[in-house]
């Protein structure tokens, strides 16, 4: 079965919120809610009682973890949220019926309530998108390239990202061309990513939804919960 989620290399991510205000505006996201939030964890001391500049700061990305075993489906009483063929968990609007018990179970505090439409609002994993097989918004603009997108069952190494160029610069050429992860993923100054160890790869907090999404955090301690 597809599962498909987005990896983050929170070494490369530099906070600049691209990801957040391009999902707002491809999804019309309401003012004072988020579908994509940046949070900054640190600074933090690399020792015990460290100063600066013994210190580290890493920015973490947090939405919609399109878990396997969605807590939020278990609870919607109508059967709105729901997870897809493609593995996502999605809310049908018409049968929603706004009564938040999906945001209340949600352990990521990812979903709000449009109080203007009386429905619960999340994270779609840009649906619209990703079924004419473009790339994720938040994927798409990421300014620190930092951010990539794919199909668990064929391996994060697959995961994809923009190209780095391309030579026709028209709007279909650029929303199609490629680079996978585990192509750009090497030593020395041609490889955009570089390498990383199975112990540095991380999830959110698993209450037993089992999270999709993943993040790869290099010499620096985790400080997003499970490890």
């Amino acid at each position: 079965m597809t599962r498909y989620a987005i990896l983050t290399d929170l070494n490369k991510c530099v906070g600049c919120l691209a990801c957040s205000i391009s999902c707002k505006v491809i999804n019309n996201v309401p003012v004072g809610s988020y579908w994509n939030k940046v949070l900054r964890v640190g600074p933090n001391p690399r020792t015990e009682g460290g100063q600066w500049p013994d210190v580290y700061t890493y920015f973490l990305t947090v939405q919609c973890q399109h878990c396997e075993n969605p807590e939020c489906v278990h609870v919607c009483p109508t059967e709105a949220s729901h997870i897809a063929a493609d593995g996502t968990v999605q809310i049908d609007k018409s049968k929603c019926i706004g009564c938040q018990f999906c945001a209340m179970a949600c352990p990521y505090g990812v979903r709000y309530l449009n109080e203007e439409e009386g429905v619960v609002e999340k994270c779609t994993l840009c649906e619209q998108k990703i079924a004419q097989g473009e790339l994720p918004q938040c994927v798409a603009q990421c300014g620190g390239r930092a951010r990539f997108f794919g199909d668990l069952e064929q391996g994060i190494e697959s995961f994809e990202a923009p190209a780095c160029d391309t030579s026709d610069r028209s709007y279909d050429a650029q929303a199609k061309a490629r680079v996978k992860l585990g192509d750009c993923t090497g030593e020395g100054w041609e490889y955009p990513v570089k390498p990383y160890s199975e112990d540095e790869v991380y999830h959110l907090p698993d209450v037993g939804n089992k999270p999709s999404f993943v993040y790869i955090l290099r010499n620096e301690k985790w400080q997003g919960g499970d490890e």
